[in-house]
C-alpha cells in the first residue's frame, strides 16, 4: 500500500480520536471519514492494535517535526531562552495541535491497558525526552536526567489540565512565567 494511504488513514484515526475517543476509533469509520472504499484500513492495518501503533507512530512522527524547533538550539541556552521555547511547544501543543494533543492522551490511556501499545508509546517518548536531557545539561543542569523528567512532566501536566483539567486555559505569558520559574530554578545551581 502507497504510504500516502497509510499516513491518510492514521490522520483520519488522530482526528477520530479526538473527537470520538478511544470507542469511535473503529476500522469502517476511519473507511469512512477518510472516504475511502470499504476495507482499506482493514487491509493496512488489520488488527486495533495494528491500527492503535499506526496511529501513534504518525502521531510521534508529527510531534517530532513540530518540536525539532525545540530541540535543536545552537549551543547552551539561558533559562530564559529554553522558558521562550518551552512556552512556544506547549501553545502549539494547546493551539494548532490541540486535536493531536487530544489523540496522545486517548493513546496514552489505552496504553495502560495494552502493554504491546505502553512498550511502543515508551519507546517513542524517548524521542522526546533524550533531547530535553541533552539540552539541559549543555545548559548546565547539575542533574540532567531528574530535570528533564521534571520539564516534560511539568509539560504535560501544564496540557492536561489544560485540556482535560478543571483549570483555565493559559495564555502564551503564563506559559513563559512558569516555564522560566521553573528552568531558572533547575538551572540556578
Amino acid at each position: 500500500m502507497k504510504p500516502q494511504r497509510a499516513e491518510l488513514i492514521a490522520e483520519t484515526a488522530v482526528t477520530l480520536l479526538a473527537e470520538r475517543g478511544m470507542r469511535g476509533l473503529t476500522h469502517r469509520a476511519v473507511d469512512e471519514a477518510a472516504g475511502l472504499p470499504p476495507g482499506s484500513t482493514s487491509n493496512l492495518a488489520r488488527t486495533r492494535s495494528a491500527l492503535l501503533e499506526l496511529t501513534l507512530a504518525r502521531l510521534t512522527e508529527v510531534e517530532s517535526d513540530v518540536l525539532a524547533s525545540v530541540f535543536d538550539l545552537a549551543g547552551p541556552a539561558t533559562p530564559d531562552m529554553l522558558a521562550e521555547v518551552t512556552a512556544q511547544a506547549l501553545w502549539a501543543q494547546l493551539t494548532t495541535g490541540r486535536r493531536r494533543t487530544i489523540a496522545r492522551y486517548e493513546l496514552a490511556m489505552e496504553a495502560t491497558r495494552r502493554p504491546e501499545l505502553r512498550k511502543i508509546y515508551d519507546e517513542m517518548g524517548i524521542r522526546f525526552r533524550d533531547p530535553v536531557i541533552a539540552i539541559l545539561s549543555a545548559a548546565g543542569s547539575p542533574d540532567p536526567v531528574r530535570h528533564g523528567r521534571q520539564l516534560v512532566a511539568f509539560g504535560e501536566g501544564v496540557m492536561f489540565d489544560a485540556i482535560v483539567g478543571a483549570g483555565a486555559e493559559p495564555t502564551l505569558d503564563d506559559l513563559r512565567l512558569g516555564a522560566r520559574e521553573l528552568l531558572r530554578g533547575m538551572l540556578a545551581g
